[in-house]
C-alpha cells in the first residue's frame, strides 16, 4: 500500500466515511468475529508486550549513560516490592528463599507484561489514538516511582521518560502495521501470524537493548571502588578461627561472603558512590555527626564475630550464617555523639529508604558495629559496602541497615521501622536455634554422624542433644568456640540401623535455657521448634 497522509483508500467490502483507512490511522474498521477476533487479539497482545519490552530496553540503556540517570525497572520494581502486601513478602521469602527478589521480579514483569499486552489489544481493536494516554499513565508511575526513590533529582527520571516515549512509538508502529494487514491482507501470508512474527522480532530486539543497557550500567558498579579498599588493622583481633569438624557437609564456622545469605528490599544491589557518601549520626544527640568513608576508616577498628539470622528463616533453614566483621564499635559512636535521656531507639537508614529500629540499651555491652568489613575485606556490594550495621542478638529486620546513611537517636513512639508497619514486632532478639546439616536422605547402615550447627547470638550455645526416633537424648560433641555472638557447630556418631528413623535435635543457650519444642511460624518475631528430618538407612 502506498500512499501518504492524505491518501485515503476505502477498505474493500466496507462502506461510508467511517469505514476507510488512511495512511496514518484506521478510525474504524469490522471487528471479524470467532478466530478472527481471537488472532486480532492476540496479535494485539504480542504487540503490547514487545513494546514493553523495547521501552524497557531503550529506558535501561539511557540508565548506562550517567550515574545519575536511574534504571526505570529498577526504580519501579523497588517500589513495586514496597507496595507488595507483607504476607506476600513473607511467602516469596518462604518459597525461594534467597531467591525471593527474583521471583518478585518475575511477579512484576508478569504484570507490566499484562498491562501491556491489554493495552496492545485495546489499541488494535480502537485505534493508535488510545496510545498516548496509555503510555503517558505507565510513564507517570515510572517517574513518580523515580522521583519519590530516596536520594532521587529530576534528572533521575530520564531514563523513565525515553522508556515511555521509546514504547509508545514502538506500539504505535506495530499496531499501525497490524491494522493495515488485517485491513488488506497480504497475498503471500497470514496476517495475524505476520503480526505475531513481527512482535516476537521486535520483542527480542527489546531484550537484547536491555541486556545491553544493564551491561553498560556495571561501570557504576561499586566493584572498583571496593578493591582500591585498604582496611586498617583493628585495635581489637580476635583469635585465629578453628579448623572445622572434618564432617562433609556440615555449614563452615565462618561462612564464606558468597555464600552469606542476602535477604533485603532492594530489587538490585544500590550501586553507593563512596568518594561522595557520607554517615550522619542525628536526631536525640548533643551534637550532630557526619564522617566521610575515609574519615571511618581513620577511627579505631575492631573484630567480631557474629552470626545474623533473618527472622524469615524456616526452623532447620539456611537464612542465617557467620562471619568475622570488622568496623566501628557503636557504642564509641554514640559517647561521642552525646545520647539524650529521652532517647530509646536507634534507626539505620539505608540509601534504599530502608529503616531498622532497635533500642539504644542494646549497644550497652555487646559489639554492635558500623562495620565496614566482612572476612578480611572490604563489605561486598551486596552486603552493605560501604557500612552497614550489625548488631548481635537481634533479627535483621530491626538493626542490619545495609548501604548505611544515617544513624538516628529518637523514640520508638516517633519512628517506626519498615517491617513494624508491616505487622512485625517491634523487639527481635534472636530465638535460640538448632539445625541438623547431615545426614540428608539416605544413609548406608553402620557407622555415620549427625551433625549441624546451633545459635544463640549474645547468650551463647552451651549444649546441643539428639535423639532418634523415641530414644534417649545424647548430648553431641560441639566444636571450636568463636564466642557467645556466633553459632557452635556440634556432632554426635551413629550407628545407624536399616529402616527408616526420625532425627532431631535441640539446643541449650547460655542461660541454661532449653530450646522450645513449640512450634510457631516465622511471623510476627521467629520461628521456634526443633528441627527433625527423616533419614532411610539402607542395608
Amino acid at each position: 500500500m502506498a500512499g501518504d497522509g492524505n491518501d485515503a483508500r476505502v477498505v474493500s467490502g466496507l462502506t461510508g466515511p467511517d469505514r476507510r483507512w488512511d495512511d496514518a490511522e484506521m478510525v474504524r474498521t469490522n471487528q471479524p468475529s470467532g478466530s478472527g477476533a481471537s488472532a486480532g487479539a492476540f496479535a494485539g497482545a504480542s504487540a503490547g508486550v514487545a513494546a514493553l519490552a523495547v521501552g524497557l530496553g531503550l529506558g535501561e540503556l539511557a540508565a548506562a549513560v550517567r550515574r545519575t540517570w536511574w534504571s526505570p525497572l529498577e526504580t519501579v520494581a523497588d517500589r513495586f516490592i514496597d507496595v507488595v502486601p507483607a504476607g506476600v513478602k513473607d511467602l516469596a521469602i518462604t518459597l525461594f528463599g534467597t531467591g525471593h527478589r527474583r521471583a518478585s521480579t518475575v511477579g512484576m514483569l508478569v504484570v507490566l507484561a499484562g498491562v501491556a499486552a491489554a493495552a496492545g489489544v485495546v489499541a488494535h481493536r480502537r485505534g493508535t489514538r488510545t496510545i498516548a494516554p496509555v503510555a503517558a499513565a505507565l510513564g507517570l508511575v515510572a517517574v513518580v516511582a523515580t522521583l519519590t526513590a530516596p536520594g532521587a533529582t529530576a534528572q533521575a527520571a530520564v531514563p523513565s521518560l525515553v522508556a515511555t516515549a521509546g514504547g509508545g512509538a514502538a506500539l504505535w508502529r506495530l499496531t499501525r502495521r497490524q491494522r493495515r494487514d488485517l485491513a488488506h491482507p497480504p497475498s503471500d501470508a497470514d496476517p495475524a501470524r505476520r503480526a505475531v512474527l513481527a512482535s516476537g522480532a521486535v520483542l527480542a530486539a527489546g531484550v537484547v537493548v536491555a541486556g545491553l543497557g544493564r551491561w553498560g550500567q556495571q561501570r557504576w558498579s561499586t566493584a572498583a571502588q571496593r578493591l582500591a579498599v585498604l582496611l586498617p588493622a583493628p585495635m581489637r583481633r580476635r583469635p585465629p578461627v578453628p579448623a572445622d569438624p572434618p564432617v562433609p557437609g556440615l555449614a563452615s564456622l565462618i561462612t564464606p561472603n558468597d555464600r552469606f545469605f542476602r535477604i533485603d528490599t532492594a530489587f538490585t544491589v544500590p550501586r553507593v558512590d563512596a568518594a561522595t557518601w557520607r554517615l550522619r549520626v542525628t536526631g536525640m544527640v548533643e551534637r550532630e555527626l557526619s564522617f566521610t568513608f575515609d574519615e571511618l576508616l581513620e577511627r579505631p577498628q575492631v573484630e567480631a564475630d557474629i552470626t545474623l539470622s533473618c527472622v524469615s528463616n524456616e526452623v532447620g533453614g539456611d537464612l542465617v550464617g557467620t562471619a568475622r566483621w570488622q568496623g566501628l564499635l557503636l557504642a564509641d559512636l554514640l559517647a561521642q555523639a552525646g545520647v539524650r535521656p529521652e532517647a530509646d531507639q536507634i534507626v539505620g537508614r539505608s540509601t534504599d529508604g530502608f529503616t531498622a529500629g532497635f533500642p539504644v540499651s542494646i549497644v550497652d555491652g555487646r559489639d554492635a558495629l558500623v562495620a565496614v568489613g566482612m572476612n578480611g575485606e572490604p563489605l561486598p556490594a551486596r552486603h552493605g559496602f560501604p557500612a552497614r550495621l550489625v548488631v548481635p542478638g537481634l533479627y535483621g529486620y530491626v538493626s542490619a541497615t545495609k548501604w548505611l546513611t544515617e544513624i538516628e537517636v529518637t523514640r520508638f513512639d516517633q519512628v517506626r521501622g519498615y517491617w513494624i508497619d508491616r505487622g512485625w514486632a517491634v523487639e527481635a532478639p534472636v530465638k535460640t536455634q538448632s539445625r541438623i546439616d547431615r545426614p540428608r536422605g539416605g544413609v548406608v547402615a553402620g557407622a555415620t554422624v549427625i551433625a549441624g550447627v546451633a545459635w544463640a547470638p549474645h547468650v551463647g550455645i552451651v549444649a546441643v542433644e539428639v535423639q532418634v526416633d523415641d530414644g534417649p537424648w545424647q548430648s553431641a560433641t560441639l566444636a571450636g568456640d568463636l564466642g557467645v555472638d556466633a553459632w557452635r557447630q556440634w556432632w554426635l556418631p551413629w550407628d545407624a540401623t536399616p529402616g527408616r528413623h526420625r532425627v532431631r535435635c535441640r539446643a541449650v543457650d547460655g542461660a541454661g535455657v532449653v530450646q522450645t519444642e513449640q512450634r510457631r511460624p516465622v511471623a510476627p518475631d521467629g520461628a521456634t521448634g526443633w528441627h527433625t528430618r527423616t533419614v532411610t538407612v539402607s542395608a
